[in-house]
């Protein structure tokens, strides 16, 4: 629990320089590097919880979700999105993936229009 627990409030850290250096600096180039570290170190504090124990379980794929579209991997949140709404979270998680899901799909309908367009 230890390992998952640090993986987690690391990526939480790099998540708030990421939005730092975003916001405040204007320095995207840091931004970005900062957001796919703390993406790495969420997707190892999943991959140390062996059981789907709520509500860890559902807010590290909520957080896994919306890091994943800061480095621009929509299918990746949608999956981490709809692992977490396949369990039982809370009310107040489970209203946050399914917003998590629309940002997704937000995010995913152009490139899926411009991909349907192609193939005509």
């Amino acid at each position: 629990m230890s390992a998952m627990n640090d993986f987690h409030h690391q990526a939480m850290e790099a998540a708030f320089l990421a939005d730092l250096a975003r916001g405040r600096d204007g320095d995207e180039e840091k931004a970005t590097a900062l957001f796919a570290q703390a993406l790495d170190l969420e997707l190892k504090a999943l991959a140390e919880l062996t059981e789907p124990i709520e509500p860890t379980h559902s807010i590290f794929h909520r957080s896994a979700g919306w890091l994943a579209l800061d480095c621009n991997q929509p299918r990746l949140a949608e999956k981490l999105a709809c692992k977490a709404l396949a369990g039982d979270p809370p009310a107040p998680i489970d209203e946050q993936l399914r917003e998590l899901l629309d940002a997704t799909h937000a995010r995913l309908r152009p490139e899926r229009a411009a991909a349907a367009t192609a193939a005509d």
